[in-house]
């Protein structure tokens, strides 16, 4: 059988139609005019020892515009000479004995639309060359240590120093292309969500009094592998939802509690969905609960009605603010003016992170490019204030933006008690009434919307069940 045959059955073939990459660097090319622009693809990267590596995972500028999904590749875009071309190595018989046959280089590399292939060690000559000329080599903020080592050897830079020799006019180049999904990208967050809807399904069914935290994040990690590619982050998982973030889940779950699941797929073409739900353990909320946790319902409906083009994420999330504040204030955990609370920043001891970010090839899209870039612009800076400050989108939002909404409340005990003692907005909160739920943990409910061109929509096929009746009735089934 010729190894041309054996190819077909091989998937290495780009995500879309080479047309599609094509035009994506055409646009790059017309906001960048001169010098020549390196997009340093990942390389594999051990867990223990060299020849153990990780799943690999692709640079995702480089995927966005040059679509191949295998280490060692580097893409260059020589704006003067209005060419692209992919450096990188064929395979030889080794690999092929471990690996079986492989495409060549220049077969993947037609599929993107890119005809001129070179080896790796070519890529010196080319870079020297430019050097030589004078002309501006651009390249992307690394943030792996080994992309930082390639552009120390190519440039003669010490990677100690390389983020000054960063192309902030390639970075605001890829943000304003990368920000902006065409339909391919959208029906792939889709589906990446319809995948998600399934990991979140299946972990409200298995909170269960006696169940371990671990035997519910393995599970849906399952279920993410099985949609093709894997998490999009690592599963936040437990019924101590107070810590943000909590990677623990050696917890066996109790009777009464509340265990909160953060957690999205990233599908075969790389593209991510972002989650998070709130499940009582056992099935059923209490009244104290519900209380909480329908006041960050409101904040989250309300945010998917006031988002659309034109309109500040930094305007948002102080809507949902006040949303939260208003309902803390109608329990009595509050008081004061709602406005005068949220300009103070009250909110945060409950609040205390930003309603959401940009999604796409990246769960936090396109952060390692600078979050500055990303989420804000000349007209919009960042607020420095507690809480607020970690907001990640605060630039106005446009159709083609794909953007999550996760507001939260949580009662985070040594938080509670830094504020008190240092009597930080004392005025507006009542301390003795949140003492009472020093034990109660957080929620968060995380949707992620599709900026469209009058408002916005919830991508994946359904809602997760999200209303207090919803989430009880996939807890019992």
């Amino acid at each position: 059988m010729l190894l041309s045959n054996i190819y077909k059955n091989v998937i290495f073939h780009a995500m879309f139609p080479k047309e599609v990459y094509i035009e994506r660097r055409s646009r790059l090319r017309s906001k960048i005019r001169s010098g020549i622009a390196l997009f340093v693809g990942n390389f594999e990267m051990p867990m223990n020892y060299r020849s153990n590596t990780y799943r690999f995972r692709q640079d995702s500028s480089f995927l966005y515009f040059f679509g191949l999904n295998q280490p060692e590749l580097v893409g260059v875009m020589d704006f003067d000479a209005g060419t692209d071309s992919i450096y990188g190595n064929d395979v030889d018989i080794e690999d092929i004995i471990w690996m079986g046959p492989q495409p060549s280089l220049k077969e993947q590399a037609a599929g993107v639309g890119v005809v001129t292939t070179c080896p790796l060690k070519d890529l010196q000559g080319k870079v020297n060359a430019a050097i030589k000329a004078g002309r501006k080599i651009h390249f992307l903020p690394p943030y792996r240590h080994q992309n930082m080592m390639v552009l120390n050897d190519l440039l003669g830079v010490n990677y100690g120093v390389l983020s000054k020799y960063v192309s902030k006019e390639l970075v605001k180049a890829v943000v304003s292309l990368r920000s902006i999904k065409d339909s391919y990208e959208i029906a792939e967050i889709d589906n990446a969500c319809n995948v998600g809807y399934q990991m979140h399904v299946a972990a409200m069914r298995m909170c269960k009094p006696g169940v371990y935290e671990r035997e519910i994040a393995g599970f849906i990690e399952g279920i993410a592998l099985q949609g093709g590619g894997g998490v999009s982050f690592p599963v936040i998982l437990s019924q101590h939802g107070e810590t943000l973030h909590n990677h623990y889940h050696g917890n066996m779950l109790e009777a009464g509690k509340l265990m909160i699941t953060d957690a999205g797929a990233e599908i075969a073409s790389g593209y991510a969905s972002d989650f998070t739900r709130v499940t009582p353990v056992g099935g059923k909320f209490t009244q104290k609960q519900k209380d909480i946790y329908n006041i960050v319902l409101a904040a989250n409906n309300n945010t998917t009605m006031l988002a659309k083009p034109g309109v500040k994420y930094q305007d948002v999330h102080l809507a949902a603010a006040r949303t939260i504040t208003e309902g803390l204030m109608s329990l009595g955990l509050m008081h004061g003016n709602v406005d005068d609370a949220v300009k103070n920043g009250a909110h945060a001891l409950f609040f205390p992170h930003g309603l959401g970010h940009m999604m796409g090839l990246d769960v936090h899209d396109m952060e390692d490019l600078g979050e500055d870039f990303v989420g804000y612009d000349e007209e919009t800076s960042r607020i420095d204030q507690f809480g607020t400050a970690y907001l990640r989108l605060g630039r106005r939002l446009e159709p083609g933006f794909v953007i999550t909404n996760e507001p939260g409340i949580y009662f985070i005990p040594a938080l509670v008690q830094k504020w008190k003692e240092e009597k930080i907005n004392s005025s507006f909160i009542n301390f003795s009434k949140v003492e009472e739920y020093l034990d109660f943990g957080g929620i968060r409910l995380e949707d992620d919307l599709l900026i469209t061109d009058k408002g916005c929509r919830l991508l994946g096929k359904k809602r997760i069940p999200i209303t207090v009746e919803q989430v009880e009735e996939a807890a019992n089934s």
